[in-house]
């Protein structure tokens, strides 16, 4: 700093001293405020860990890319553009880039809550715009659920699982719902799976014939309440990633999820005419507006039922006045 520097900085904290400003006490709190490290591990101990564990391993995946970046810097430092630059990066993840942005979002509005930041703080993550995001849509054509079924016949993979993956095809489940089950949320009689909580909370899974004879036919394990037991005792089957890459490079699946069969089981029912309030409630759904994205599956019922109808009009009106029949 030059002399001239010096006097006008000084200048300055005098004006300041005048209206009422402490330079010194504001340099104490500056030092003393939180970095983003601290407020993401705050945010973390006291508030992710009570929600769903899904939810939990999303926002910590999304703020260690926070913390990675500029966890050493004051919370009260960070910028818009520097999170801005953060969520640009993501740019092809756009649905992860987005959940970047909400979580930052998050962290610093429950700050504010709890008074770790100042109430007015403006939040660095608001007014960054979104990436568009698209749905993506993939559902099994007859030809790949034969294919699928022969693999899940054939491929080596652990017998639990391939019951897993069979159910999630025969119900809509998710994933999670599955692997968590435990027999005693099983009420066969009624064909019922019971959850106590699920991601829109209580719930029914209804399990069908096909569904009901997968589960009749799996061993229980002793010591394990759960359904589709992991080889941890008394643990539930982690996940269904290796299982599926086995099982698709069997069946010849490109590009298939082990969503995208909640997504096939509601195809059917949508091109079956079922309704989408009755897919929904199948699914699970909370909002209707989620079932919405299945209702251009019912257009063939559509085409065919005014194809029907056209061509008995035409061939009302082709007939000539008085014509027999």
């Amino acid at each position: 700093m030059t002399v001239a520097q010096a006097r006008q900085a000084a200048l300055i904290a005098l004006a300041e001293v005048r209206l009422g400003s402490d330079p010194a006490a504001e340099r104490g709190r500056q030092r003393a405020s939180p970095s983003v490290d601290d407020l993401i591990h705050a945010f973390l101990e006291r508030h992710v860990s009570g929600l769903k564990p899904k939810t939990k391993e999303g926002y910590s995946a999304a703020l260690a890319k926070l913390r990675k970046m500029h966890g050493g810097l004051k919370a009260i430092s960070l910028t818009r553009e520097q999170v801005a630059a953060l969520h640009r990066a993501m740019k092809t993840t756009p649905y992860l880039g987005n959940w970047f942005l909400a979580a930052v979002s998050r962290l610093y509005s429950w700050s504010s809550e709890q008074g770790l930041l100042p109430q007015d703080f403006p939040n660095p993550a608001r007014r960054i715009p979104r990436f568009k995001e698209w749905a993506r849509e993939r559902f099994l054509s007859r030809d790949e659920f034969e294919r699928l079924g022969a693999a899940l016949r054939t491929a080596p993979v652990d017998p639990y699982a391939a019951a897993a993956i069979l159910l999630l095809v025969m119900t809509g489940a998710r994933v999670t719902e599955i692997l968590h089950a435990r027999w005693s949320w099983l009420d066969i009689e009624r064909g019922l799976l019971n959850l106590p909580d699920s991601k829109t909370g209580k719930k029914s899974i209804f399990i069908n014939a096909p569904a009901l004879a997968i589960l009749k036919a799996l061993p229980r394990l002793e010591g394990n309440p759960f359904i589709f037991p992991g080889r941890r005792k008394g643990l539930p089957l982690a996940h269904l990633g290796g299982p599926w890459i086995a099982i698709k490079q069997t069946a010849g699946l490109q590009g298939v999820r082990l969503h995208d069969l909640r997504h096939s089981f509601a195809s059917i029912g949508a091109g079956a005419s079922m309704g989408l309030p009755l897919i929904g409630r199948l699914l699970g759904h909370a909002q209707a507006s989620t079932t919405a994205r299945y209702a251009h599956l019912a257009d063939d019922q559509a085409r065919r039922a005014v194809e029907t109808i056209g061509a008995t009009i035409s061939a009302a009106m082709d007939r000539k006045p008085g014509a027999d029949g």
